[in-house]
């Protein structure tokens, strides 16, 4: 494990990883924190059945190295982390599990800011800050941020809109939306109000039906999903959809979705540039929930319509990632590493003075 471990380190140029365990409760998780140049780490906490620690950990570390990205993009003072907690949230998740979580994040003394993510909620969020203090979003300051997550995407969408058509206007567009999560779910109720033609897919049946039910949409198996001749596909689940065997099935001019780590690999990016498909970076556009939370941190508290605003913004950073891909002749998920990594080494080269 060590040799695996440090190799996952310098793969990622990442810093630490801290692991917790805690035999009464059954807490066994992992803290990544993978670069702190801007600020303190900030991430969400994801808890999910590994295959194995491994895994967890290669899960912990790469998620935490795209929310420097995501942060630097943004134009956050904050660094990359991840928090990922192995069982299962709808059997394993106590009280005591997170309690026991939440003091082990406070004895990091702020250098991890949490938050929520797969498998928690705003309610899990509550709970650990009644044992730590470093909780960005709670039900009484910035509430659920998937509505935000959700609005990001819809603001990537219509920069890449913008880009490929010449419109921003998602009226009378076709969207396939895989994943009908709380942020998957709100992204269609937003397409739907902009006039949006929607596809849904999920694995859970019953939200499928609940959701197609209350609004227009058509629904597809999710086998079926991605391979649409659609406007846009919007992956909501997990990670790594876009793979070797998904590429040369998608049909669709746009890839832009809330799901973390959409490329399976880095070079996954490049084959969809050379398929002429227009990819917006995931952490690029699915940033408005971790924004939206950590207006909370602001000088004198939360105020809705600034982490609005910040939002709202997702558009302006969209079309800056794909204006320097069409400038330096680069695939997008390399322009928005590029527009991060110039942010964190200008900071970097500034504490140095």
């Amino acid at each position: 494990m060590s040799d695996f471990l440090f190799d996952l380190l310098q793969q990622h140029d990442a810093d630490t990883v801290y692991v917790c365990q805690d035999k009464a409760s059954g807490l066994k998780a992992m803290i990544a924190i993978h670069d702190t140049t801007l600020g303190p780490a900030a991430g969400g906490i994801r808890m999910k059945r590994y295959a194995s620690e491994r895994e967890a950990m290669q899960d912990a570390v790469r998620l935490a190295q795209a929310m420097t990205y995501k942060w630097a993009a943004a134009g956050a003072n904050l660094g990359g982390g991840k928090c990922v907690v192995i069982g299962d949230p709808a059997s394993q998740k106590t009280e005591a599990l997170l309690r026991s979580l939440g003091r082990f994040i406070q004895r990091l003394n702020g250098l991890f800011l949490a938050g929520a993510d797969v498998g928690t909620t705003i309610a899990d969020m509550d709970l650990l800050a009644q044992e730590c203090a470093y909780i960005v979003p709670r039900s009484e300051t910035s509430g659920d941020s998937g509505p935000a997550t959700a609005l990001g995407v819809i603001q990537g969408m219509r920069a890449c809109l913008q880009a490929r058509y010449g419109s921003s206007e998602l009226q009378g567009r076709s969207v396939a939306v895989q994943g009908i999560g709380s942020v998957g779910w709100s992204i269609v109720e937003q397409l739907q109000q902009a006039g949006a033609v929607v596809t849904i897919a999920d694995i859970n049946p019953q939200r499928v039906k609940q959701l197609a039910a209350s609004l227009q949409v058509t629904v597809a198996s999710p086998e079926e999903i991605m391979k649409l001749p659609v406007d846009i596909y919007c992956p909501c689940a997990l990670g790594a959809v876009i793979n070797d065997s998904s590429i040369s099935e998608l049909r669709c001019q746009i890839v832009c979705g809330s799901a973390n780590n959409q490329l399976a690999e880095e070079r996954h990016g490049e084959l969809l540039e050379q398929r002429g498909i227009l990819y917006a970076p995931d952490y690029i556009v699915n940033a408005g929930g971790a924004v939206w939370s950590v207006e909370s941190r602001a000088a004198g508290g939360f105020n809705s319509q600034r982490a609005r605003a910040a939002v709202m913004h997702i558009y302006e950073t969209t079309l800056a990632v794909l204006d320097l891909a069409r400038a330096e002749h680069i695939s997008t998920a390399r322009a928005a590493q590029l527009l991060a990594e110039r942010r964190i080494s200008a900071a970097r080269a500034s504490n140095s003075k």
